[in-house]
């Protein structure tokens, strides 16, 4: 499980052409979650910017040394916020959203262009045959897309395990942790994203039961520690209850 965050807004290699970023904290009702960006450099240069950190020119001269930033992936319907602030930046860069996100987005009035919707059944064309994709359904409340980078097998998810650090967050965010089962070292989903899926678990074991078959061997989350090794077994925890 890794669990250093700093320094933010820094590249930091996990894998052949897979980096993460760890990005300042972001409120999210009330609570201050860490945020996490997971960049991958395709076969033909171009840069996959999953759950884009805040801008930070710095980062994105660090990230032009890399490649082109290409495409920007808006993975669920609340981690698009900092779409925008890069689209200003690269213009030319290709925004990509799950199911929700535009009818989020219109509703706050946070400007920013989504180009494409991620499908649900397979990977998109640019990345075809080197990120697995699929979008999990079931949920009253989230529908979330995830992806496997084949080269560095790395599971990326985002809010499907939250995994916070006691150490690292208020006394009293512990408290609400400790209810929602979303502490390490025993980070799971959330309490309240657990019951969104009541009536359609069937549609969440059978993603749980493809990620699995894809034989990640790290996981990727964006909020709180994430797990550099044994992801299936880490898998089978986090959701043991869907199982």
């Amino acid at each position: 499980m890794a669990t250093g965050y700093e320094p933010l807004n820094t590249l930091k290699p996990i894998g052949e052409d897979i980096w993460i970023v760890d990005g300042p904290a972001i409120r999210f009702y009330g609570m201050p979650f860490s945020t996490r960006m997971t960049v991958v450099r395709l076969a033909n240069g171009d840069l996959w910017l999953h759950s884009p950190v805040a801008y930070d020119a710095a980062l994105a001269k660090a990230l032009e040394a890399l490649g082109p930033v290409t495409h920007l992936i808006a993975p669920n319907w609340i981690h698009y916020a900092y779409v925008g602030a890069w689209q200003e930046v690269y213009p030319e860069a290709t925004a990509w959203a799950a199911p929700g996100v535009a009818e989020r987005a219109q509703k706050y009035k946070i400007a920013m262009r989504i180009d494409h919707d991620l499908r649900g059944d397979g990977a998109e064309e640019p990345w075809q045959g080197e990120i697995r994709q699929r979008i999990v359904e079931g949920s009253k409340l989230h529908r979330e897309a995830v992806f496997f980078h084949e080269a560095s097998k790395t599971l990326i998810l985002t809010d499907l395990i939250e995994n916070f650090e006691a150490e690292k967050i208020p006394w009293w965010m512990r408290i609400a942790g400790r209810i929602g089962h979303i502490l390490a070292p025993d980070g799971q989903m959330p309490r309240d994203m657990q019951v969104s899926f009541a009536g359609h678990r069937e549609m969440l074991r059978g993603a749980v039961e493809e990620m699995i078959g894809w034989g990640p061997e790290r996981i990727i989350i964006a909020h709180g520690a994430w797990f550099e090794r044994d992801a299936v077994t880490e898998l089978r925890r986090a959701f043991h209850w869907v199982l």
